[in-house]
């Protein structure tokens, strides 16, 4: 009866581990970006470009709230930063996602975001390193703006020389 005492709440495992995505033994991580990714496209297939952006940035404020809110109630039980916690980089990656337009640019979205967030240059790893739930988020939410970046100016140029 006791091991049942130290089990996390079932709805704080669901959002935080991204559907059980953070469960995945290589890579967790990256299961949940590509998780957040795939979801992005199933949606693109099936909304116009104006309503995907709406859905996918009232994704990213709701999971950013449910997360950091789903977070603080798992570290208590799997310790600060849990790497099964993948509701994170779900978020992070729709950030660059608002900028995409098909599944190329997606794909180059997920990339970078990965490389931000495993990288974590210009400042990510500061907010990494910062305690508590919201900040298991920030250094996402950082690495999603980066990319966004990046991706705008790699649209851009594109554009430009097009």
């Amino acid at each position: 009866m006791q091991s049942n005492m130290r089990r996390p709440p079932l709805l704080p495992v669901i959002i935080g581990t991204g559907f059980g995505a953070g469960f995945w033994p290589w890579g967790p991580g990256t299961a949940g970006a590509v998780l957040a990714t795939a979801i992005w496209l199933a949606l693109w297939t099936v909304m116009g470009p104006e309503a995907l952006i709406v859905v996918t940035a009232a994704l990213i404020v709701v999971f950013t709230l449910l997360g950091t809110w789903a977070t603080a109630r798992l570290e208590p039980f799997w310790g600060e930063d849990p790497s099964r916690v993948v509701v994170d980089e779900m978020v992070g990656v729709w950030i660059p996602l608002l900028l995409a337009t098909g599944w190329k640019t997606a794909l180059a979205a997920l990339i970078l975001f990965r490389f931000f967030d495993i990288v974590k240059p210009l400042g990510i790893r500061r907010l990494d390193e910062r305690p508590g739930a919201f900040w298991v988020m920030g250094d996402d939410i950082a690495a999603g703006i980066y990319s966004a970046i990046v991706l705008a100016a790699a649209l851009g140029a594109a554009h430009y020389l097009s």
